[in-house]
């Protein structure tokens, strides 16, 4: 759940770097994410296997996101890796407090985004080499 297009083309090109292969779904502010969730709890889409959640989400913010994550029965044992672009203490505290498996602060540098890869397969429980 990421707002920022080329942050969206890193993901994907960390998944891609690293062979993990399954399908991506975008969703672009906070209000389309929680009815994203709604829809799982309400057996309208497929649970995922992992969630990446951006706490500066437009229209609701990330940590609305994770509190909507924790009501709900079918995702509450989904990894979220929170993915931010801010290193500031209350975030870390919060989506920790909110349930997050892992926060990152966005890479500056291309290598070390795509490195995020071998981040996404641990937390997929996939080998990772």
């Amino acid at each position: 759940m990421d707002d920022n297009p080329a942050d969206v083309r890193l993901v994907r090109a960390a998944l891609e770097e690293h062979r993990i292969i399954g399908e991506l779904t975008v969703v672009r502010d906070g209000e389309k994410a929680i009815q994203f969730i709604e829809d799982i709890e309400n057996g309208l889409r497929p649970c995922p296997d992992m969630m990446i959640v951006d706490l500066n989400l437009p229209k609701r913010p990330g940590r609305d996101v994770l509190e909507c994550r924790n009501r709900s029965g079918k995702l509450r044992n989904v990894p979220v890796i929170v993915l931010s672009s801010s290193d500031a203490a209350r975030d870390r505290d919060d989506s920790a407090r909110l349930g997050a498996s892992l926060y990152v602060q966005k890479p500056s540098r291309l290598d070390d985004f795509l490195g995020l890869g071998a981040t996404f397969r641990q937390m997929l429980g996939f080998p990772v080499w």
